[in-house]
Order: structure tokens, then sequence, then C-alpha cells
């Protein structure tokens, strides 16, 4: 979907269609608010009235303040336009902080992946243009908002690709295939890129990694994309879990809990995503992107529970569900990264646990780690980019359940409690002690995929922790 911003009335832009958003405050005022109480218009929270002998498209907003309404507003009235016949709409602004919400809700939730379709059915509807002016006639300032709009594409479109990433098949997007995908981005984007095979991964002693990836006809890779702009004001690491596929090994899942387990590799594809926009955005930061891409499956070769397994940091780990495994993947390449990068921050994402869907629901992100105000400033910038976070607290009595009788540390918990914060202590035994403080885990389980459509979001990948993590970072590394 292309989106404009026109330095025009939005009277004078020629466009088929005419978006507005009313209140119930703003209802009755309104020139059609006859025909519109005689279609049953409320206003209530993205309810839609289409006036087409008018061309007028008009969607209710509760909370006239709340970007997040005009965002899932928008993305529903987008959608809606999608479905009719009209070539382009036009919307005035509604204050200058919404603009960007506005923008989100069109190129987020008019996302369609249709690769696998034998028939696309694509839209006619090409193009949303803007006004600079507001609803009420009032100015904004037209090379703000054209700021505003450059930015907010390159994180949207960043956002997008890591749908399109998830939402390939594990049969295409294999570990090696991800590798191919991620040199294609750095040769595009101006990224250093490196990768590791199964001989890189063993001259690296990484073997936790190894392990999971064993009973795979296709074997591990690991992914580093490097920024590197002058002068640097921070270093930052991002590590993604890239489980292409997880059959859950020989532990194996049940049947339909195999389904959507494509969705495993979001993590791995969130961090690409990232590091793509901070280089499309020119970001006076240093960003170190490291994925590990590997496939769990089941073979005569495959790791066993009862295996003990040693990390590239030099300690040991008791296997006792190969379900576990990300939390594998994700110890090794958490102890390359920190070799390799001393980073001011290290921020892990993963689809690591149903755990985590328990505590906070299906949407939301849980955020742990041991620095408070570092947790609370991403809860603040989940919020503002639009994603749910929770907190989950770590606690002392929580990790001994983690304690193995025969290894360093067990891959699971002893007890089926707080599944979600043992797995990220499992992770804290392969974070640096001078990193302890700058680092947080994000679970992404529940908001990286979705099979139903909600807010901004259509099947299938979300893009969950690019527009936070991009918030987080232009506001806290200027």
């Amino acid at each position: 979907m292309n989106v404009k911003l026109y330095n025009q009335p939005l009277e004078q832009i020629g466009a088929e269609l005419t978006l507005e958003f009313v209140s119930s405050k703003t209802l009755e005022a309104h020139p059609h608010h006859a025909l519109l109480t005689q279609a049953g218009f409320k206003a209530e929270q993205e309810q839609l009235c289409a006036l087409h002998e008018h061309r007028l498209l008009i969607c209710g907003i509760d909370k006239e303040e709340s970007d997040e309404l005009y965002r899932s507003a928008m993305a529903v009235a987008v959608k809606a336009a999608m479905n009719y016949a009209y070539t382009s709409l036009k919307c005035a602004q509604y204050s200058a902080e919404r603009f960007c919400a506005l923008i989100e809700g069109v190129v987020l939730g008019s996302y369609k992946f249709e690769s696998y379709k034998s028939e696309p059915k694509p839209s006619q509807l090409s193009e949303v243009i803007f006004s600079h002016e507001n609803n009420d006639g009032s100015s904004n300032d037209f090379d703000a908002l054209e700021a505003v709009l450059n930015r907010t594409l390159i994180i949207a479109k960043a956002t997008n690709f890591v749908r399109n990433l998830v939402n390939q098949t594990p049969d295409d997007m294999t570990p090696q295939q991800m590798a191919v995908t991620a040199d294609a981005l750095a040769t595009s984007n101006n990224l250093e890129c490196t990768i590791l095979d199964v001989n890189g991964l063993e001259d690296e002693k990484m073997f936790a990694m190894l392990s999971v990836g064993r009973g795979s006809a296709h074997p591990p890779r690991l992914i580093h994309l490097a920024y590197k702009p002058e002068n640097p004001k921070k270093v930052i690491t991002l590590v993604g879990k890239g489980l292409t596929y997880d059959s859950g090994g020989l532990s194996l899942k049940a049947a339909t809990s195999m389904v959507t387990m494509k969705m495993d590799k979001a993590g791995g594809c969130a961090v690409m995503g990232m590091i793509k926009a901070i280089s499309e955005l020119e970001l006076d930061i240093e960003v170190h992107a490291f994925v590990g891409a590997v496939e769990n499956m089941i073979s005569g070769n495959a790791y066993k529970p009862d295996d003990v397994l040693r990390a590239k940091n030099g300690k040991t780990i008791e296997v006792r569900n190969t379900d576990a495994e990300g939390r594998l993947v994700l110890a090794d390449v958490l102890g390359y990264a920190q070799e390799n990068v001393k980073a001011d921050y290290l921020f892990d994402f993963a689809t690591l646990t149903g755990a985590c869907m328990v505590a906070l629901g299906p949407y939301t992100t849980g955020v742990m780690g041991h620095n408070e105000a570092l947790k609370h400033s991403f809860i603040e910038a989940g919020a503002s980019a639009g994603e749910y976070c929770g907190m989950l607290p770590f606690n002392r009595h929580l990790k001994k359940l983690i304690k193995s009788d025969l290894a360093d540390v067990c891959n699971v918990s002893s007890k089926p409690y707080g599944g979600a914060i043992t797995a990220a202590l499992f992770l804290d035994n392969f974070i640096d002690e001078d990193m302890k403080e700058k680092w947080v885990h994000f679970d992404i389980a529940g908001s990286a995929y979705t099979e139903s459509a909600w807010d901004v979001h259509t099947y299938g990948g979300t893009g969950a922790g690019v527009r936070m993590t991009l918030n987080w970072l232009m506001e806290h590394c200027k």
C-alpha cells in the first residue's frame, strides 16, 4: 500500500474515497448525522458506515486522544476499503501526534500474505493519501509530518518484512535459507554478514546449538549481521531464536501443537527486521544481530533426554526435555555474541515458552531481566509503539527449580510452575556478570503469531518486538 502526504487541504486532494473518524461527541454535528443515525451508526470503536453516494467511509472512535484506538481503527477502515472497488483513499490528520498511529494502521492493517495462494486476490485500493491539515481545518508543519511519515514507513515495512519471514513454511525457510536471506539483506542494506556452518559451530564449541540440530536433514547456521556507523553513541547486541521448525525432538509435541511451529523462528526474524530498519533510519548506534537458525527434528541421530551438553561458555546442561530446545540454542548464541561484541546492552527475543502465554495471554510479550529501570523503560516503549508488554519477576527460589544433580543446570524446571521465568533464569546462566544489568529477555511466544486477526494484525506473524525496540532505541540511544 502506497502512503502519501500532500501539502494540501483535504478537499483539494483527488481521491475516490474519503475516510473520516467520528466519535460520539462529534457525531451530532456531522453533516450526515441524520443519514448515519438512520444507518444505525453510533460511533462505537471501529464501527464502520459507508456512505457510497457521498464517497465517504465513516469509522467510529471511542477516545479521540488515544493513539492505540486510532491505529486499530485505521487498520479496520483500510481492510474494509480494500474490499471495495476504490483505488484511492484520503484522510485528514487528527493532530500531528496521531499521524504515526494512522500510518501504522494503513501499512500493518493492509498486510496480506498470499505467497502460497494459487490465485491471490489483489485489492484495487493502491494508495492512501493524507492531508497536512487536521480534520478541523487547522494546519500542521508539513516538514515535521513528512519526517514522521518517512520514519514510520521504514519501521512498519520492516515489521512486514519480519511477518513475511515468519509466515514462510519450514520447507522453504530452512536454516540455510535463513542464512541466504540474511546475506541478501546485508547486500541490500550495506551490512556486514558472517555465517557459521556446522564446521564453524564446532570450532566455536557451540555444542548445545549443534545438538539441537543434529536430528535434522537441514544443518544449523549461526548468523551475525552488523551495522557500524562512524562514531556510534552506543553498541547494541540483539539475539534471536531462529527455530525454523520445532517438532519437539524426541520429546515429541502433540500433533496439534506442531501446527504453527514455523513461527518458532520469530525471534530471529525480528532481530533481522530490527537491523534492517536501523540501517535504513541511519541511527547513530552500532548494532549486531545474532540468529541461531536451527531445525529441531527426530532421527536416529537426534539428541536425547538424559544427554549432558556443554555450552560455549563451558557450562554443562542436563537435558530432560528436547522440546525445551530454544534455550539451548540461545545459550550458545548468547555466549558467542558476548565473546565477539562488547555491547552497552544485550537484548534477546524468543518464542520461548507456552507458559508466557498462560501468564500474560496471547497478545503480550514477557519482559524479564535483573535491571528494573531498564525493564520499565521497555514497558513504556512498548506502550508507546502499540505493543503490549508485561514484566515477570525473577526470584532466587525459582532458580532452584532448574538445579541439576548431574550437570551445572537443567534445561527444564522440576515443577510445572513459572515456566517462562525459569526459562529466562536458565538463560541467565549464560549471561556474563558484567552484562547482567544490561540484559533483557523478551518472550514473544504469545505475541509473535496469531491465528485470528486483532488490532493491526492479520493471520500469521505479527512482527512482535520490532516497533517496541526501534522506539526504545530512538529514545534511549540519542
